[in-house]
């Protein structure tokens, strides 16, 4: 995930762009019971869409019917979401902090990707600080993970930075899932370290994730990064579309996005150890000025986003 939306992979052809308790049992195979969270990025992350005319950065009334976690963006350690996390609350919805700038800074540009990341010399003050702005003790009921290192072996991030950083946070709030979402390309480099609990990648422009023989390659890769029992899948669908890319390259029809989001919840049910579906995003305009996010999709992609969205939060 890139911030503050989550992920931007670029490759020869096509650029790629790139949300429960940890001990929870592994659910029958007979039910979808495993599969709780549905929601959309960029929900509170200061995106202001560029193609509705008027200021508006928080969606979460958009997607309330339909969604019980959305995504959250941190700034600083000075940065009170409290209010903002109680709004959320309010439409039965839980945050998924999004703490990469929290944690890491821009060092360079050896990383996959073309910048490398590291983790700041005063991150645990910074991180301290976030936490007692947000009586995050008090307040931990508002959230449901947290996110942490921006696909983090395509930027340059150390296993060594990942694993402080995330251990760092394990120890004080160990209830709260800590996810990590890594870029496709490189998912056999993937380390991941024991307090990480939710786990994923993401790979777009593609029609059918179920029958896609590389994408379910890229599965097989990040099921065997599952090392302890309390650690899950996150799936992140494609719900955005780049004309240029979804349409020339990847022969997708605005249209047809329905029948996207329809292969990744056929994948989420498919597998007990999946248990969130998340899509990436919401409003239009992010990455490239032409891109239109599941907000300005036709009706009938819209409808299967919240018939999904309804069968697995219950709403």
């Amino acid at each position: 995930m890139r911030t503050p939306s989550y992920i931007t992979v670029f490759v020869s052809s096509a650029i790629l762009m790139l949300s429960c308790s940890k001990e929870a049992s592994v659910p029958d195979n007979s039910t979808t019971d495993h599969l709780k969270f549905f929601g959309f990025t960029l929900i509170d992350t200061y995106w202001d869409d560029p193609t509705d005319g008027k200021n508006k950065m928080n969606y979460i009334d958009e997607v309330a019917s339909f969604s019980n976690v959305a995504d959250m963006l941190v700034i600083g350690p000075k940065d009170n979401l409290v209010e903002r996390m109680k709004q959320m609350e309010r439409y039965q919805m839980k945050a998924i902090l999004h703490l990469h700038g929290l944690f890491f800074e821009q060092t360079g540009t050896t990383g996959s990707s073309g910048v490398k990341y590291s983790l700041r010399t005063d991150f645990q003050n910074r991180w301290d600080e976030f936490v007692q702005v947000n009586d995050l003790q008090t307040n931990q009921n508002l959230i449901q993970a947290f996110y942490m290192g921006e696909e983090p072996t395509w930027n340059g991030i150390s296993y060594e930075d990942l694993k402080s950083a995330t251990d760092y946070v394990d120890q004080q709030f160990p209830d709260i899932p800590i996810m990590v979402i890594e870029a496709y390309p490189i998912l056999d480099q993937l380390q991941v370290p024991a307090s990480v609990d939710w786990i994923g990648f993401d790979h777009y422009f593609v029609k059918d994730p179920v029958t896609n023989p590389d994408y379910q390659q890229e599965w097989a890769l990040i099921k065997s990064k599952l090392s302890s029992s309390h650690q899950r899948l996150v799936i992140i669908m494609d719900s955005h579309y780049i004309p240029e890319i979804h349409g020339e390259l990847a022969h997708i029809a605005l249209e047809e996005m329905g029948e996207v989001a329809q292969s990744y919840y056929q994948l989420s049910k498919s597998d007990t150890s999946v248990i969130a579906l998340l899509g990436y995003f919401w409003p239009n305009g992010f990455d490239v000025p032409e891109s239109i996010g599941a907000r300005g999709m036709p009706k009938s992609v819209m409808d299967e986003y919240a018939r999904i969205g309804k069968a697995i939060t219950g709403k």
